[in-house]
């Protein structure tokens, strides 16, 4: 495909995505004019409208939706064409675009990345901590390699592999006497707590509702926060507890474990990737380490 033609899909899109051509026009740093010109040209070469210009945003026709559904598809297959082109087999060098849901920034990146500069020190990274859903379409777009979230329904085009089962568990920050060998709290109990949990983006959230919902168990919340760190904070400063994955209670030691009756249920952690995406070196390297890290830090094999 010439430049010129790869020119007018990325022109084409801007448009469509704006719906407008001075919008778009700003956005591509070139003038109204050219643009208007450049999508014009595109329309006469393919012999059809693309763009519906008599309303007071500019729509694409019904020719239009289709075209740019494969441009944008065109597009992002030679992105994938150009990295595999400049990937080092070797490992000397190489790019991970790498997508985690919150609570594994807690936990889990920080060794994965010290092994991946310790084995392949060439491999530069870019981390996103974000939600379940926006990894999945991260991925699907081709604006990620690879993704650390749960198991469940995903999106159509989107593989995971299990990695280990996490636990999460009440946690308070003063540990009380005999707190050790106390029974396991009645979730019913939970009605007397104030609670400081992640605010509703999560999945980790939806999880910990779906549980008080199915014990009808109605807990004070009294803090939201998009922050595992946060929530660290706040528990260890204040008589409030909060909900966390075992793995980040053992790490801090003024966070105390408090066994709930019944325990909240484990879920799986996935690496997630589209299905039929070029797979780089380094993604290649990184899902080893991985699960060489989930081996050797004794975390619950996932069923």
């Amino acid at each position: 495909m010439a430049a010129l033609e790869l020119r007018h899909l990325r022109y084409l899109l801007a448009v469509a995505e704006h719906g407008s051509f001075t919008r778009a026009a700003e956005e591509l740093h070139i003038s109204q004019p050219t643009l208007s010109q450049q999508i014009k040209q595109l329309e006469r070469s393919l012999g059809v409208q693309l763009l519906d210009r008599t309303g007071r945003t500019v729509r694409l026709t019904d020719a239009g939706v289709v075209y740019t559904d494969h441009a944008r598809r065109a597009l992002r297959d030679l992105a994938a064409a150009e990295r595999a082109v400049h990937d080092v087999q070797d490992l000397s060098r190489g790019h991970l675009r790498l997508g985690v849901t919150p609570t594994f920034t807690a936990y889990l990146i920080g060794p994965l990345l010290a092994e991946l500069h310790t084995r392949h020190p060439g491999v530069s990274l870019s981390l996103v901590e974000t939600t379940q859903d926006r990894i999945e379409a991260a991925l699907l777009a081709d604006d990620l390699d690879l993704g650390i979230a749960f198991a469940g329904p995903h999106l159509p085009g989107i593989g995971a592999t299990a990695l280990f089962t996490e636990t999460l568990t009440l946690v308070t920050g003063a540990r009380q006497p005999g707190a050790d060998s106390a029974p396991p709290l009645p979730v019913r109990e939970l009605a007397d707590r104030q609670l400081a949990l992640l605010s509703g983006d999560f999945a980790t959230r939806g999880h910990i509702d779906a549980y008080f919902t199915r014990h009808r168990a109605i807990p004070r919340i009294t803090v939201e926060a998009n922050s595992i760190q946060a929530l660290t904070e706040i528990v260890q400063r204040t008589g409030l507890a909060t909900v966390l994955p075992d793995a980040i209670t053992h790490d801090h030691p003024h966070l105390t474990p408090v066994p709930l009756d019944p325990p909240l249920p484990a879920r799986t952690v996935t690496l997630q990737h589209r299905e039929g995406a070029y797979r780089s070196a380094a993604a290649h390297a990184f899902t080893q380490l991985t699960h060489d890290i989930v081996r050797t830090r004794g975390y619950t094999p996932a069923p």
